[in-house]
């Protein structure tokens, strides 16, 4: 049996994949299967991913009033695509609450791993938006 190029995946890669796309991807699946339990498989980064995933999932309401506020003519996030949002609110909770790690790095975190799951022109935007609202939200940094 001959696989699609699409299942194939560089194994060295994969087995250094960002935290933040373990993130992206167990965002996409409880918004995908909300009935299905979250497993968090050992990771040196097991902790970082957990809670990233959880604050974001349980201040998803919080995130998007923030959203909503700074980005009222830039962003519908009815018509927004789903995967574009998850990073959204992933990175938005991030700059909110994780105030340890620089928003420089969490933006080019996020930018770098909606690489694999965004068109270009995708990226683009993400980047003027997260980049518009983190200087609302770490005005000191």
């Amino acid at each position: 049996m001959q696989l699609c190029p699409f299942y194939k995946m560089d194994l060295k890669k994969s087995k250094n994949l960002s935290p933040r796309i373990k993130v992206i991807q167990k965002l996409y699946n409880v918004l995908m299967n909300p009935d299905a339990l979250i497993d968090y498989p050992k990771s040196q980064y097991k902790k970082f991913i957990k809670d990233v995933v959880t604050g974001t999932l349980e201040r998803s309401e919080l995130i998007e009033e923030q959203i909503k506020s700074y980005l009222v003519h830039d962003i519908d996030l009815s018509k927004t695509d789903k995967i574009l949002k998850i990073i959204l609110f992933a990175a938005i909770f991030e700059l909110m609450f994780k105030h340890k790690t620089p928003k420089k790095v969490i933006i080019n975190e996020y930018l770098l791993a909606s690489e694999h799951f965004l068109e270009k022109i995708q990226i683009g935007y993400l980047n003027a938006i997260l980049d518009k609202i983190s200087k609302d939200l770490r005005k000191g940094e």
